[in-house]
Parts: structure tokens; C-alpha cells; sequence
């Protein structure tokens, strides 16, 4: 149960479902709710899609290619770690995908569904919560069902969109995700470790 929850609260931290309803209220003002409703589900669900495919065929993807998993999780850390940073410190989460939507037609898909909820930080997740050397596939199974529990609370916060961002505001939303940025960071820097682990063999960082 301790394991499930902390990989539900990764899977929290690279999606950032409170920091996506700011994007979504951006996009879709002066829509009607009909459309918002189809906005929602069609970004979710892509969402989804693309970080199941990362989930099956991640791994299989780099190995065609012949680049280590070593490799991977020390490259992939480096760019959480640079991820995470930039919601500390830059333009917050909400922030920079508000202002990437004023030249977007395809709402749905950008900026919602990618890269605000399947983001590069979910992607490179997806992909090394799932190893197939670390983890059986029940315990894949399980990572993917954190990941799609996550995916369950962006689909509510955003059909609740109105009522959040009432509640938080944007000055909230941004808090949170730096709040999501700083635990994000610890995480990269885990991965990154046990990346250099590996590669030289040394012990593994649990």
C-alpha cells in the first residue's frame, strides 16, 4: 500500500492535475458546456493512450535502438530534474501552457491532452516505473493503475474546473505546482542516481 501510494503521488507530481485547470479553463472560454465536456474527455483520453503506449512499448522501443535502460534513467532524470526546476523557478506550469494556447486550434490535443497532462515528465515516467528487469507484471499492472487513478482525478478536476480555479485561483495553481516541482525533483534526482548505479554496477539506491 506504501508503494502504490508513493507511485501515485509520482504519477501526481510529472501529470500535476491542479496545474492543468488554469490550461483548461484558457482554452475553452466562451465555450459552451457541451463542448468543454468533449474537450475534457477527448484530452484524457489521449492523455492516456499515449502514456499506455510509453507503459507497453517504451522499453522494447529503446532496446530496438540499443540504448541502455541505464542510459535512459540517468538521460531521463537529467530532463525531470530540468523539468521540476522549471516549475520552481521559471514560469509555472499553468502559466507557460496558457500562453502556448493563443496560437492552438487543436485544444484538445495541445495543450491539454500533451503536453499538460501526458507531459515529457509523464512520458520518461511511464517508462521507468514499468521497468521489465525491476518489476513483474503485476507490478507493472499496478503502476498503470496509479497512473490511470491519476488520470481519474484530472478527468473530476476538470469537469469541476469552474468550481477549482474559483476556489485556488491561478496564484493557488501555481503554489501547487511548484509545491509538485520541488517533490518531482527529489524524484529525478533518485533516478538519476540509480541510473550511474547501474551503469557501474555499484549498489542500487532503494
Amino acid at each position: 500500500m506504501h508503494e502504490l501510494l508513493a507511485i501515485f503521488i509520482f504519477f501526481f507530481a510529472v501529470i500535476d492535475p491542479i496545474g492543468t485547470v488554469p490550461v483548461f479553463i484558457a482554452v475553452t472560454r466562451g465555450e459552451d458546456e457541451k463542448f468543454k465536456r468533449k474537450v475534457i474527455f477527448k484530452a484524457v483520453g489521449v492523455s492516456a493512450l499515449v502514456l499506455l503506449f510509453f507503459v507497453l512499448a517504451g522499453e522494447q522501443l529503446l532496446n530496438a535502438i540499443e540504448i541502455p535502460l541505464s542510459a535512459f534513467q540517468i538521460a531521463g532524470g537529467i530532463i525531470l530534474l530540468i523539468f521540476a526546476l522549471s516549475m520552481i523557478f521559471g514560469e509555472s506550469k499553468p502559466e507557460a501552457e496558457i500562453n502556448s494556447v493563443r496560437d492552438s486550434m487543436e485544444t484538445a490535443i495541445f495543450p491539454l491532452a500533451i503536453p499538460s497532462i501526458a507531459s515529457p515528465g509523464a512520458m520518461l515516467g511511464a517508462v521507468l516505473m514499468t521497468r521489465n528487469e525491476k518489476y513483474t507484471w503485476v507490478e507493472q499492472l499496478l503502476t498503470s493503475s496509479m497512473m490511470l487513478a491519476v488520470l481519474a482525478v484530472v478527468l473530476v478536476l476538470l469537469l469541476l474546473a469552474t468550481h477549482v480555479h474559483k476556489l485556488i485561483g491561478d496564484s493557488g495553481a501555481s503554489i501547487i505546482s511548484r509545491i509538485m516541482g520541488l517533490i518531482l525533483s527529489s524524484v529525478a534526482v533518485t533516478n538519476i542516481l540509480n541510473g550511474i548505479a547501474h551503469y557501474f554496477g555499484l549498489q542500487v539506491f532503494s
